[in-house]
């Protein structure tokens, strides 16, 4: 399964990159037998946009919004980090690969 989240709205453009991997995955991994679900989720999407850039796809991707932080209760809020927290750190991260 691949699973690729993203800090912002939905771009069509975040479709090209799912289907790369997915392809690699394909080739590389895959079993036969193995079902090839993509999800791709964003803080949000515009549902019209989603369907005309998932159009004419042959792999099954789905688009999916989040909203973690309004769904927990307060305390938890509290002691999680924010989203820019967690995207900083993961560019830290990245930056030192």
């Amino acid at each position: 399964m691949i699973i690729e989240s993203k800090i912002g709205d939905f771009e069509p453009e975040y479709l090209i990159k799912l289907n790369f991997y997915n392809n690699a995955i394909d080739q590389q991994y895959r079993l036969h037998h193995d079902a090839p679900p993509l999800v791709l989720y964003c803080v949000k999407k515009n549902k019209v946009v989603a369907e005309y850039a998932l159009n004419g796809l042959q792999n099954p991707i789905s688009v999916s919004e989040y909203q973690l932080t309004e769904s927990l209760p307060e305390y938890l809020r509290e002691e999680l980090p924010s989203v820019e927290v967690i995207a900083v750190g993961l560019a830290s991260e990245l930056s030192t690969e």
